[in-house]
């Protein structure tokens, strides 16, 4: 067995020693060992534990991939996570205030992709294993809300329904406030009797909203997604922050860096986490690249009350970014981009001069480096608030205001 000692965590949340070697649910100063395979300690032993490691909370989490930081005092995850982000600034040279980090409950994820296969017994869903193609049951998942985790059994039947022998559907469902709204891929063609037996199936389990693929099989009520004042019907499948509590720290940060702005263009909006609420106070333009994200916005405004104006425009920002002449007519611009950052877009408005930004992001690396750029264009980095809605996981999200000093 070969022997090292744990330095530092890294980006995924695995321990790391010199070599570098990776170690998984392990801490920094622990003295571990293990098999070494390439860069990877296998069959991973604590010889000297840190006085932050704890037990647990779940008793899926060492044949489970879901969570990667269960083994850590909450207090050092959350340092970790702060972490992370300052140093991804420090990478560009970047300095700023960091608001306390704001972390999500447990049994607070309300969106779960879950995969499920048949079995010579019947069928079962959950989680893929660490590193592996293995699916984990999770009974006892404590990261789940309890209505989502029920959803296992809805999982588990669609595969009996739809999969083939050897195959592992992908099924993705939502809490909404109409029920679950389910979302499968990786199943058999359609056919009548799929399309027949699926119906049922949706009926028989009170679900809200199945589709099949891209082909929704029925839609037995709306499943609304409340944002400020507006119910919105997201496309099958569209993105949704993972916890309400996530979604509502977010859209306080977005709220306290745009103040009083009273013309917002809201980037990357989606279908409207933050483009309807800021709609309560200020007229927002929403700009999101999927077309069906953008209508389903839109009827959200149309059916609320007492909202200011909202346009939206789908629009690739990727490919065509909004100009300086067309930002300049904001007092404010949120930004929502995916993983990659928004850099084309990050362009324009460092041309543009826009007075506040908020942008939020869930890739410290890509923030780190659009910040840069608008920093060295004039703008001022006021503070960044780090919101753990991933908890456990070694996934960070934030939200950061900046503005232009002589303008605001």
């Amino acid at each position: 067995m070969d022997e090292f000692t744990i330095e530092r965590l890294g980006l995924h949340g695995d321990g790391i020693a010199t070599g570098p070697v990776y170690a998984a649910a392990t801490l920094p100063g622990e003295r571990v060992s293990g098999t070494l395979d390439g860069q990877t300690l296998r069959d991973v032993r604590i010889l000297e534990p840190s006085d932050q490691r704890v037990s647990p909370p779940c008793r899926h989490f060492k044949s489970c991939g879901g969570c990667q930081l269960q083994h850590a005092a909450d207090p050092f995850a959350a340092e970790w996570k702060v972490d992370v982000v300052r140093h991804a600034l420090n990478a560009h040279g970047l300095e700023t205030v960091f608001l306390p980090i704001v972390t999500s409950p447990p049994k607070s994820r309300r969106r779960a992709t879950f995969a499920a296969k048949r079995t010579k017994k019947g069928a079962m869903a959950g989680f893929f294993g660490r590193a592996s193609d293995v699916i984990v049951d999770i009974p006892d998942c404590q990261l789940l809300e309890p209505d989502l985790l029920a959803g296992r059994s809805v999982a588990e039947e669609l595969a009996l329904v739809g999969a083939s022998r050897k195959a592992v559907l992908s099924v993705t469902i939502t809490l909404s406030a109409n029920g679950l709204d389910v979302t499968v891929t990786g199943g058999k063609p359609l056919d009548g009797p799929l399309r027949v037996s699926l119906a049922q199936l949706a009926e028989r389990r009170d679900l809200a909203r199945l589709t099949w693929e891209d082909e929704v099989i029925a839609t037995r009520l709306p499943p609304f997604q409340r944002f400020g004042k507006a119910l919105v019907t997201p496309p099958p499948g569209a993105f949704l922050q993972a916890t309400a509590h996530g979604e509502a720290s977010l859209l306080a940060a977005v709220r306290a860096a745009v103040g009083s702005a009273g013309s917002v263009a809201d980037l990357f909006a989606g279908c409207g986490t933050f483009a309807l609420p800021l709609s309560e106070i200020a007229a927002v333009h929403a700009v999101e690249g999927d077309a069906a994200m953008t209508q389903a916005l839109d009827q959200g405004w149309r059916g609320a009350q007492g909202l200011k104006p909202v346009k939206v425009e789908a629009r690739d920002l990727y490919r065509r970014p909004l100009l300086p002449d067309e930002l300049r007519t904001f007092d404010a611009v949120v930004l929502d981009p995916p993983r990659a950052g928004a850099e084309r877009q990050v362009a324009e408005l460092a041309l543009a001069q826009v007075p506040v930004l908020a942008y939020v992001s869930c890739n410290p690396v890509t923030f780190a480096r659009d910040a840069a750029v608008l920093v060295a264009a004039g703008y001022v980095l006021d503070w960044v608030q780090v919101v753990d809605q991933f908890r456990w996981s070694a996934h960070v999200e934030l939200a950061a205001r900046l503005h232009i000093p002589e303008r605001n």
